[in-house]
């Protein structure tokens, strides 16, 4: 199936997870992405559960604290 991955078309298997994705993708610090998908946010807790879907739009954020 297609998906994007921050804004990259990719294929991928069907029955593929959240979790799954994040291994694949080799994501920096994955204890502290956030990851949308379709523009909404999804807790830690939901990414063993989350499937993903044809033509699935799924972002990786990292927030930033800090300032003055």
């Amino acid at each position: 199936m297609k998906i994007k991955v921050a804004g990259v078309k990719k294929e991928v298997q069907d029955g593929l997870t959240v979790s799954q994705l994040i291994i694949d993708e080799n994501v920096e610090t994955p204890e502290y992405v956030t990851v949308t998908v379709n523009d909404e946010f999804l807790e830690n807790d939901q990414f063993d559960s989350t499937v993903l879907n044809e033509g699935d739009n799924i972002e990786f954020l990292y927030f930033m604290g800090g300032g003055q």
